[in-house]
């Protein structure tokens, strides 16, 4: 390992700076793969989007292939997407339901939970062939938050509910919007590559310092619609309040007052006439439900929360789920979606939809403009030799409660990261 430090952490000098290297060079990610991805929790679906005997998603998580399912007991499952014969995938298939999982290959064929249910051939096998010893492999551990799965590969890991530490608030949160408690994945996923180092999305994802310059052309939208811009307090750049928060274990949040409106708060204009009775009836229930109190945290504050190391959760004009993995130093693949309180009306699933594809959609006002702002970073570092620091100190000087705009939470998610990658 190199003896260069990837991370300065200097709170008496109020000096931190992260060294570009660790954006671009082959090996750090290497060691990624094994001292976090391979140690962490580490979000792999919904349980919305199985919701029946045999239902399946695959999706790739830290590299291996899986399938996220329910069994013939309908309990959620994750089984290692290989055959145990001779390695193929057994489900090659996006999603559906399923009686069992045929591998391609040679033909073995596994149940819904998970048990080598038939091969092809069997007598030619040994008498020592014992087919109970070759059941779908699952990850060691696996386990769920409020309907949130998750999975990790080490065995001897704390448990979730533990690693959650201070985000389980904030998940707590946007399950309160549903009066049933039962959120779901709303279907359609959105798909993409960006050429950049996986941990620039985790700072652009909670760096509400970038809004004013990267999303200008959002702003004026709200702007120009009729929705209310205040001037920013002094010294606060944007026009509510918000601070940013660390949770432990290296998850944080930023937390603001709301002034872009959401679905559970208030109407604005974007939203059309035709849905400001809807919301003023959902705020109605949250405040019946909740209490104002609650109700007010619910729906007047919008936040952004990073669960280290890899998921988001976008809680403001929708609810987003976005998590992303490293296919290289200068390339990560992000799947995003939307979530939604099951018994929400045809109207507000609507204006739902409308908010998220309109400011986190492919051809929305925010992901363009984030995804070009990622790639010129990228671009950028190239120079790492010649100018190896990235600077990180915007809050270190204050005494209290950080801004949103204030880089606490960023310095959090690379305290870890350099915690972890430095292990034994």
């Amino acid at each position: 390992m190199n003896e260069t430090p990837w991370v300065i952490n200097q709170p008496d000098a109020m000096h931190f700076a992260v060294n570009r290297a660790t954006l671009v060079d082959p090996q750090v990610l290497e060691f990624e793969r094994r001292r976090i991805f391979d140690v962490c929790w580490i979000y792999v679906g919904h349980e919305s989007e199985v919701r029946a005997p045999g239902d399946f998603k695959t999706r790739t998580v830290c590299g291996r292939p899986v399938i996220l399912c329910r069994d013939s007991r309908n309990a959620v499952r994750v089984y290692l997407n290989t055959c145990r014969h001779r390695g193929a995938m057994v489900c090659r298939e996006a999603e559906g339901n399923a009686k069992h999982f045929t591998c391609f290959y040679h033909g073995w064929t596994y149940d819904r939970d998970g048990a080598l249910y038939g091969l092809p051939g069997q007598n030619a096998y040994p008498p020592s062939f014992n087919r109970a010893a070759f059941a779908l492999k699952e990850p060691p551990r696996v386990a769920s938050y409020r309907g949130f799965v998750f999975l990790n590969f080490d065995a001897d890991a704390m448990a979730l509910d533990d690693y959650l530490a201070g985000a389980k608030e904030y998940i707590d949160l946007i399950i309160d919007q549903s009066p049933s408690g039962e959120m779901e994945v709303i279907p359609g996923t959105q798909e993409y590559d960006i050429r950049a180092n996986w941990k620039l999305l985790v700072e652009n994802s909670f760096d509400d310092y970038h809004l004013l310059s990267t999303h200008s052309t959002w702003l004026n939208y709200l702007k120009n619609s009729g929705v209310e811009m205040k001037r920013p307090d002094e010294g606060h750049l944007l026009p509510a309040h918000g601070v940013g928060k660390v949770l432990g274990n290296g998850h944080a949040v930023i937390d603001n007052i709301n002034f872009r409106g959401r679905p559970v708060a208030r109407w604005i204009p974007i939203y059309g006439e035709a849905a400001k009775p809807e919301i003023e009836h959902i705020r109605a229930e949250l405040v019946g439900r909740l209490g104002e109190a609650r109700a007010a945290r619910v729906a007047d504050t919008n936040r952004n929360l990073v669960v280290f190391p890899n998921l988001v959760l976008n809680d403001g004009s929708s609810v987003t789920i976005r998590t992303f993995h490293p296919l290289a130093p200068d390339r990560m693949q992000v799947r995003a979606c939307a979530l939604g309180p099951k018994e929400e009306s045809a109207t507000a699933r609507a204006v739902r939809l409308d908010s998220f594809l309109t400011f986190y959609g492919p051809g929305g006002f925010a992901t363009p403009d984030d995804i070009e702002a990622l790639e010129s970073v990228q671009t950028g570092i190239a120079s790492f030799r010649e100018i190896p620091w990235s600077v990180m100190t915007r809050g270190m000087a204050k005494e209290g409660e950080q801004l949103n705009t204030d880089e606490l939470h960023l310095r959090e998610f690379w305290i870890q990261w350099d915690k972890l990658m430095r292990a034994a």
